[in-house]
């Protein structure tokens, strides 16, 4: 009789964990995709906060390849490829309107992209953004 009791509280406790793997499998289809809404690696969320974009500075993130964004004169945001045009090297800061790379020693316009110093001698290609609110969006 008490083999029987064993048995059946086997039986039991691995039929109560599977229904617990598939539940919770079934909670990550459902829902998996809301635990980062919003936040700055999603697709289509904001990159930055305009706190965060100083005039005359600026903020390299990692989203879409690698942005730079710039504030270079009150109220302006600009967005550019935070990939230097010389030897692909990830520029490093922002400072006084300048982007600057650090490889070789090219700066380029925080306003524009241009080329400030070589030997870099491409400008940054200039992204698309949008401001809503306190919030700066990449745009397609």
């Amino acid at each position: 009789m008490s083999e029987t009791t064993r048995r059946a509280v086997l039986a039991g406790a691995v039929g109560v964990t599977a229904v617990s793997v598939l539940a919770a499998c079934g909670d990550d289809d459902k829902g998996g995709s809301d635990s980062t809404a919003g936040s700055a690696s999603t697709p289509g969320g904001p990159i930055a906060k305009k706190a965060d974009i100083p005039v005359g500075g600026g903020k390299i993130t990692s989203d879409d390849g690698g942005t730079v964004i710039t504030q270079p004169e009150a109220g302006t945001y600009k967005a550019f490829t935070a990939i230097c045009t010389h030897q692909q090297c990830v520029v490093t800061d922002v400072a006084n309107n300048n982007i600057n790379c650090k490889c070789h020693g090219s700066t380029f316009s925080a306003a524009d992209g241009s080329v400030t110093n070589p030997p870099a001698n491409a400008p940054l290609k200039e992204k698309k953004l949008r401001v809503d609110g306190d919030d700066i969006y990449l745009t397609t």
